[in-house]
């Protein structure tokens, strides 16, 4: 199979496992491009991309426009925080004005849960969800299990505990469904407060006690408390959660074995993840954002590709 069996991005729950590892195929040849002396392929260069972001991102929103440029698309930036949107214009005439200027691809980061899935009913263009509220976040996902393989070799059989803020994490999400669909098993910790009501029925097993968590996995993701997107308090204070789920030398030093400590990023030091943890050999944080680059121009390329077969 050369071909992904979907025209937009729009979650993993909507991609097939024969679709992440074509992905993952892809972005091996990617990454061999980007660790050259000339990092760019002339690959998009018939192609327009609008990067359309109605929340702040700074990571993502630079991995994908360097991912862009290095397949030699024209990329137009949107931000929506300084633009019409403010004064009343709707997510499908936003969309529709910036279409009009013949864009391909709409990379979009969105507040509300589903916008993207929303938009591909009503324009043209392939889009890649850039984050949909605390829905989803595909491209992290699949950078993040991207990330495991190389380190570890497959993601079968592999355990991975994802650590912290499941309640209003979109990649916690995106990386259940992206694991579970190459095999590995999945367990989630951290304050029940903090957990989603229905989250065994996702195949998923909670575990409040990181140190057993820990003992159990071969990779764990720490997410960060996201403090943006709570309306009340969920646990008693930063300090009382560092000293139950906060991962430090000390921690690591009393498990049975070596495991891998992965971030999503931006990091807060000294609350998922101490500064020491952060820069060991533990941690895989720096190739995560350098496969995030080497992932986002394989999932650009191959929807281009589709984009070119339509237009034939």
């Amino acid at each position: 199979m050369n071909d992904l069996s979907v025209k937009h991005l729009l979650g993993i729950k909507y991609i097939s496992e024969a679709d992440i590892q074509l992905i993952f195929e892809t972005a091996d040849h990617f990454k061999e491009v980007i660790n050259r002396p000339i990092k760019k392929v002339p690959s998009l260069r018939d192609i327009t991309i609008a990067n359309l972001f109605f929340e702040n991102s700074t990571r993502t929103k630079l991995s994908f426009e360097l991912a862009e440029k290095r397949l030699s698309a024209d990329v137009i930036n949107f931000s929506a925080a300084s633009s019409s949107v403010k004064k009343g214009e709707t997510l499908e005439d936003t969309v529709n004005n910036i279409l009009a200027m013949k864009v391909d691809m709409v990379v979009m980061r969105h507040p509300n849960p589903g916008a993207g899935v929303f938009l591909s009913k009503h324009i043209n263009a392939s889009i890649i969800n850039a984050g949909d509220g605390a829905h989803e976040h595909p491209t992290q996902a699949l950078l993040d299990a991207y990330s495991i393989r190389e380190k570890l070799g497959d993601v079968a059989g592999k355990r991975v505990v994802i650590v912290g803020d499941i309640l209003h994490s979109r990649v916690a999400l995106s990386n259940i469904y992206a694991l579970q669909k190459l095999g590995a098993e999945v367990k989630v910790c951290g304050p029940l407060t903090l957990m989603p009501k229905h989250i065994e029925s996702l195949g998923v097993q909670v575990e409040t006690n990181l140190a057993k968590a820990l003992n159990w996995c071969d990779v764990a993701n720490m997410l960060r408390i996201q403090n943006e997107r709570m309306e009340i308090t969920y646990f008693p204070s930063t300090r009382e959660y560092v000293q139950q789920y906060g991962v430090t030398t000390e921690v690591l030093s009393k498990l049975n074995k070596p495991i891998t400590i992965m971030h999503p990023g931006p990091i807060n030091r000294g609350v998922e993840v101490s500064s020491e943890v952060a820069d060991s050999e533990y941690a895989i944080i720096l190739n995560q954002v350098e496969n995030g680059v080497a992932i986002r121009m394989a999932v650009i390329y191959l929807l281009a590709s589709k984009i070119k077969q339509y237009e034939k």
